[in-house]
C-alpha cells in the first residue's frame, strides 16, 4: 500500500476513534437495552406523547450506534480493499484501485458528517426544531421566495426521514408565502437547524414581471427549540389575547367552514402566533400555545445572553442577517456568507441537498465558539 493511502487510513483511524469516545458506543449500547424495554411495556401508549418520544430516541439511539459501528466496519475493510487490488495486474489492477480509492473518499465525507454531529452539545441541541420563516423586502417575488425555502426544509427533512409537522400557512394574496410556521421532529434538530437562522437572499428573473427583469427577494428564517417541560415556561391566562378565525388557504379559499383558526397575542411583550393548519380550535390553541412557549424561551435566552455579553464586554454577538446568497442569474450559485462554502446547483440545494451548507456552518461556529 502506497505511504500516502496508508498515512490517510491513519488519519480516519484518529477522526473515528474520536467520533467513538465522544458518543460513548458503551453507554450507547445501554441505552438502547433501557428504551427497548420502556417500549416493550404494554402501558407505554397509555401516554402517547411519551411513547412517541421513546420510539423516537430509540430510533435515533439505534441509528447512530449502526452508523458509527458500520463506518468502523468499512475502515477495517479498507487496507483488505487495497490489498486485493495490488494482487491484480494490468487494467484489472487499475479499475480495483479506483473502487478502493473511492470507497476511501466516501468514507471520508461519511465520518466527517458523523465528526459534526459530536459538536452539537449546547443546552438546546437535542431538542426538536421550530421553525418560522417570513417573507421580506420583495414584494410578491419575496412571499414566493419564502415558500420555496419552506419546501427546500421539508425536503430535507424527508430525504433524513425526520418528522415534520406544519403549524401555520399564512398564504399571500397573489402566490407564496407571508409567513410559515414548522417542527422538525428529531433528535438534535434544534443544534443543526440553528445554523440556518438569519436573512436568506434570491437573486432571480423574476416570474412576476412581464419584463422579465431581474429581482432580488429576501426572507427570514427563525429556528427556536422545542420547549419541553423542564423550561419552566409558565404564561398567565390573563396575559393573553385569544382571537379566533376561519382558516383560509392559497388565494383566500375556505379551508373550513368553522372559526377553528386561532391567533394568540401575549400581551407584555407583543409576540403574536397563529396556528390553522389543525382541525379543531383546541387543537390549534395547544398547537399555538407550543411556538408561544418556543418564542418566549427564546426571549429569555436573549436576556441571559445579553447579561452574559455584558459581564464579557463583547458588545453582543450575532450569526444574523444576511446569512446565505441564492443566485440563478446571470450565473447559478448559492454562498454562505458565513463560511464561504458554496455550490454550483442552486436546483439540488432548493430540493433539499442541505448537508454540505449545514456540516460547514456548524464546524464554522464551533470555530467561532472557541476563539
Amino acid at each position: 500500500m502506497h505511504p500516502d493511502i496508508a498515512a490517510d487510513l491513519d488519519s480516519l483511524d484518529t477522526t473515528l476513534t474520536t467520533v467513538e469516545k465522544v458518543l460513548d458506543l458503551e453507554e450507547l449500547s445501554r441505552r438502547i437495552s433501557e428504551l427497548e424495554h420502556q417500549a416493550a411495556d404494554p402501558e407505554l401508549w397509555n401516554d402517547q406523547e411519551h411513547a412517541q418520544q421513546v420510539t423516537s430516541e430509540l430510533s435515533h439511539t439505534q441509528t447512530e450506534f449502526r452508523r458509527v459501528s458500520e463506518l468502523r466496519q468499512r475502515l477495517d475493510d479498507l487496507p483488505v480493499h487495497y490489498e486485493l487490488a495490488d494482487a491484480e495486474e494490468g487494467d484489472d489492477q487499475v479499475a480495483a484501485l479506483a473502487d478502493a480509492d473511492a470507497e476511501r473518499a466516501s468514507l471520508r465525507t461519511d465520518i466527517e458528517a458523523m465528526e459534526v454531529k459530536t459538536m452539537l452539545g449546547g443546552e438546546y441541541d437535542a431538542r426538536d426544531a421550530l421553525v418560522n420563516i417570513r417573507s421580506g423586502a420583495g414584494g410578491i417575488d419575496a412571499a414566493d421566495w419564502a415558500e420555496m425555502l419552506m419546501r427546500m426544509y421539508i425536503r430535507w427533512a424527508e430525504k433524513h426521514g425526520y418528522g415534520v409537522e406544519v403549524y401555520d400557512t399564512s398564504y399571500a394574496e397573489e402566490a407564496g408565502l407571508k409567513s410559515a410556521t414548522f417542527a422538525v421532529k428529531a433528535p438534535y434538530m434544534y443544534g443543526t437547524l440553528s445554523i440556518e437562522m438569519g436573512t436568506h437572499r434570491l437573486v432571480r428573473i423574476s416570474p412576476f414581471d412581464n419584463q422579465g427583469r431581474r429581482q432580488t427577494s429576501f426572507a427570514e428564517v427563525e429556528v427556536l427549540p422545542v420547549v419541553e417541560t423542564t423550561d419552566h415556561i409558565d404564561i398567565d391566562e390573563n396575559d393573553l389575547r385569544v382571537d379566533v378565525y376561519r382558516s383560509s388557504g392559497p388565494g383566500g379559499q375556505s379551508v373550513n367552514t368553522t372559526d377553528s383558526a386561532v391567533r394568540l397575542t401575549h400581551v407584555p411583550t407583543g409576540i403574536v402566533v397563529t396556528c390553522q393548519n389543525e382541525k379543531s380550535q383546541l387543537q390549534n390553541k395547544v398547537a399555538a400555545m407550543k411556538v408561544l412557549q418556543a418564542k418566549l424561551l427564546e426571549v429569555k435566552r436573549k436576556e441571559e445572553r445579553a447579561e452574559m455579553d455584558a459581564l464579557k464586554g463583547d458588545g453582543g454577538s450575532s450569526w444574523g442577517n444576511q446569512m446565505r446568497s441564492y443566485v440563478l442569474h446571470p450565473y447559478q450559485m448559492v454562498k454562505d456568507l458565513r463560511t464561504e462554502y458554496e455550490v454550483n446547483n442552486p436546483t439540488a440545494v432548493l430540493d433539499g441537498d442541505l448537508d454540505g451548507f449545514i456540516e460547514s456552518g456548524i464546524r464554522w461556529r464551533m470555530a467561532a465558539q472557541n476563539t
